[in-house]
């Protein structure tokens, strides 16, 4: 059995371009362990967005540039895959057909105008989103909504889910999570967020709870539709989720 420092390697070789070398053969335990750890990743990652942010403002930028930044230097940080998974999962979502047909069409490689669009809503609204945090001085909730990305993951790997197709990432992480992962991950993300804002502390513990039961029932359309869980859809969860988090946040703010 692997230690949690292998299981955290292999999450951020994974799930980031760092330099750090996973191992060259991954089971399905190991793989689990690893998403367990995503939000590890999110902490991380939402770090980095902080800083950009805080240079970019300090600098002078407008918020909504250093938030586009921001938004640039994730997707570079994580080789832009869930930004492919996002496009690839709204254009299986928008195609007619059994879910053979979506999934191929999800692999054709080409992204088409409903994944073009929802990458440019998606991205835009992070940005914007983002900046709007930063020039609030809300450097936290920066971090946290990162975390709550990758918590989505956490969720949409839960016991009971199929992968849609019997190889490929999908196959290695469906179904891998248990309840204790799910739980014990919502709760941490739900005490992150209720130091966000320290007059409404309520606020940041339901934005989590409200887009985490968004992601679900996003998950569960995806898998009925495509027969099950892929990559893509962890990708497209983990980026939709941040963008709403995001939003929620800064409501009434």
């Amino acid at each position: 059995m692997r230690s949690p420092a292998d299981s955290l390697v292999l999450a951020f070789s994974w799930l980031t371009v760092l330099p750090v070398r996973g191992p060259e053969e991954v089971d399905r335990d190991s793989a689990g362990r690893a998403i367990a750890l995503a939000p590890v990743v999110g902490i991380a990652l939402g770090s980095i967005s902080a800083i950009v942010l805080w240079v970019s403002i300090t600098a002078g930028l407008t918020p909504l540039l250093g938030g586009l930044l921001a938004v640039a230097a994730s997707a570079l940080l994580t080789r832009g895959m869930h930004l492919d998974g996002l496009a690839d999962t709204a254009d299986g979502l928008g195609c007619y057909g059994p879910p053979e047909r979506a999934r191929e069409v999800m692999k054709s490689g080409s992204a088409g105008p409903f994944g073009v669009a929802s990458l440019a809503l998606v991205l835009g609204i992070q940005a914007a989103s983002l900046g709007q945090l930063a020039q609030l001085h809300m450097w936290w909730a920066i971090v946290c909504v990162s975390v709550i990305g990758r918590v989505s993951v956490v969720v949409a790997c839960r016991r009971g889910i199929e992968a849609a197709a019997p190889s490929g990432f999908g196959a290695l992480v469906a179904g891998t999570q248990s309840i204790a992962a799910v739980a014990l991950w919502t709760g941490v993300a739900t005490a992150m967020s209720t130091y966000i804002r320290p007059d409404r502390p309520w606020q940041g513990a339901l934005v989590v709870i409200l887009v985490l039961a968004v992601a679900v029932i996003l998950t569960r359309h995806c898998v009925r539709r495509f027969g099950g869980l892929s990559g893509d859809v962890l990708g497209a969860g983990i980026e939709t989720t941040t963008a709403l988090a995001a939003v929620g946040l800064l409501l009434g703010s």
